[in-house]
């Protein structure tokens, strides 16, 4: 029989291990960015289409809500908008699509026209129409331009994202235009994450869902530090939440008639729910200090390594201007341009929300694309330019967005001569 003292030590040392266990805080969730339904519309029904996609995407929104996550929006992908403005006058095409940005303020989704050229033989009338919309200030619309795919480089499609950049940059409110535009290369379709979504339209309509998950990445890489350990525990935390969400998706989904397109893992940052502060806790350094890379790389894997049916980029997004952390690292130079394309090496999501100075030129742009379009196609992996020229503003003097984006200080561009 045990000693009655022996019995009361052990019980006491069993509670000292057990409570602090009971009341440790919650690993965090993360928050669904996007519920991006795909359909192919008609110009003369668009209008009851969208609000069929709505009812449906919202039903989808509420399940995983019930299933215990937050949800951001949801969002409408259409085909290539040039395949149905094709034969309107430029008037016309420009009522259509800002019928259907209507429609979004209306039914509160957030939508997206896709392409303006998938080939690099396409014409590039849709291109001028595409300028016009984005220029408009409130426009809601976002759209893209492929720049390279299976094809290999669309060095036209460089040109005239460059010449949308530009135009767009001057013509919209302090460039902000820019924001609803991507370039986007090797990416596939049905990706949930705006504006480099797209699909070609036809099939059956499909949906897919994006995560913003910095969060999770940020309390594993708290605790992980080792490169041979932290990547399996983000793999698992990751995979917890990314099953939960896609089984309550499916399970809504069900005998609706809509095809499951897939998840994108990628751990979304946004504002304070940065992605900078959850490397840099992995590091113990200033995001681009040595170590960056290497945790760029971790992130990665441990993404594509999540069990559930994956869609998008399915790898680590980098977003100047809409993460706390890396907007303040960039104004303090702590990275630049050249950083950025070292860690889309390890597939990252590409040149992100980049803030230019308002004078740069079409052809250092179409350069800086032409510059992923390479990397992208080189290692076959899906990257996306997003850049933003500010009218009226040098190297050295701070921006003036609003809403998502944060301010920061324009850098030059590597290669400037310093002054």
């Amino acid at each position: 029989m045990a000693h009655p003292k022996r019995t009361l030590s052990r019980i006491v040392f069993l509670f000292a291990f057990a409570i602090p266990a009971l009341y440790a805080a919650p690993s965090p969730k993360p928050k669904v960015r996007a519920i991006t339904g795909f359909i192919t519309v008609d110009p003369k029904s668009y209008p009851s289409q969208i609000e069929d996609t709505v009812r449906f995407l919202s039903q989808i929104r509420d399940a995983v809500k019930a299933a215990g996550y937050e949800v951001a929006g949801i969002r409408i992908s259409t085909q290539p908008f040039p395949d149905y403005t094709r034969g309107l006058s430029q008037p016309d095409a420009l009522k259509l699509l800002r019928g259907i940005d209507d429609l979004a303020a209306k039914l509160r989704f957030a939508p997206n026209i896709g392409p303006a050229m998938l080939k690099d033989t396409d014409p590039t009338a849709p291109v001028d129409l595409l300028t016009e919309v984005l220029s408009t200030p409130g426009n809601r619309l976002n759209a893209n331009i492929v720049v390279a795919g299976d094809d290999g480089i669309h060095w036209n499609a460089v040109h005239q994202a460059a010449r949308i950049i530009r135009t767009v940059g001057a013509r919209s409110p302090h460039g902000q235009g820019n924001f609803n535009f991507a370039a986007i290369a090797m990416l596939k379709p049905y990706g949930p994450f705006y504006p480099g979504a797209w699909h070609p339209g036809g099939g059956p309509h499909s949906f897919a869902i994006g995560l913003e998950s910095a969060n999770v990445v940020m309390d594993v890489f708290s605790r992980e530090h080792d490169p041979r350990n932290a990547g399996k525990a983000l793999t698992e935390a990751l995979s917890l939440h990314a099953r939960a969400v896609e089984a309550a998706a499916m399970k809504a989904a069900a005998g609706s008639g809509w095809t499951y397109a897939g998840i994108d893992p990628t751990p979304a940052p946004g504002g304070e729910v940065s992605i900078g502060t959850a490397i840099e806790s992995f590091t113990g350094a200033a995001f681009g200090s040595p170590g960056t890379e290497t945790a760029s790389g971790i992130v990665t894997r441990a993404v594509k390594d999540v069990p559930v049916k994956q869609t998008g980029y399915s790898g680590l997004m980098l977003p100047v201007l809409e993460d706390a952390l890396l907007t303040k690292r960039w104004t303090e130079g702590t990275y630049g341009l050249d950083s950025i394309l070292a860690y889309s090496a390890v597939c990252a999501g590409g040149v992100d929300t980049v803030p230019l100075a308002g004078d740069t030129t079409e052809d250092a742009i179409a350069r800086i694309v032409g510059d992923v379009a390479t990397l992208a196609f080189k290692w076959n992996k899906p990257l996306a330019v997003r850049l933003l020229p500010s009218p009226g503003k040098k190297a050295g003097e701070m921006t003036e967005f609003s809403g998502a984006l944060s301010n920061a200080i324009i850098q030059p561009l590597p290669g400037s001569p310093h002054r």
